[in-house]
């Protein structure tokens, strides 16, 4: 896939609830995931099925209340960002939160190979 038709599928599947269907289909199988603080785990993992445990981590600890994903923006030939912005209720505590992130995907040979995150 190009670059361009990578991260368009990427919003979409985020955008319509897609988002672990995708990693099979847009990401490398080693592809790296860097977060920008350790919430207990590290910062990064590597492989698709650490990816997949981030977002089994992500799914059994909150709830989605309301999201946007904005983007993505272009950078290149081999990168591109998008904006996240949701709301989110901890599912132990019920406690909710405003939450914003960037995330930068860089892509080599169809795939997606790194995504970053700041916030």
């Amino acid at each position: 896939m190009e670059l361009k038709a990578i991260a368009e599928e990427l919003v979409a599947g985020c955008r319509e609830g897609r988002a672990r269907e995708n990693l099979e289909r847009l990401y490398a199988p080693g592809a790296v995931s860097v977060e920008a603080a350790d919430m207990g785990n590290g910062r990064e993992v590597a492989g698709l099925d650490a990816i997949r445990g981030k977002h089994d981590w992500w799914e059994g600890a909150m709830e989605v209340l309301d999201a946007e994903v904005i983007g993505p923006m272009m950078h290149g030939d081999d990168r591109f960002a998008v904006i996240f912005r949701m709301k989110a209720k901890e599912k132990a505590s019920g406690e909710i939160s405003d939450m914003q992130e960037v995330a930068v995907y860089s892509v080599a040979d169809g795939k997606i190979v790194r995504e970053e995150f700041y916030y």
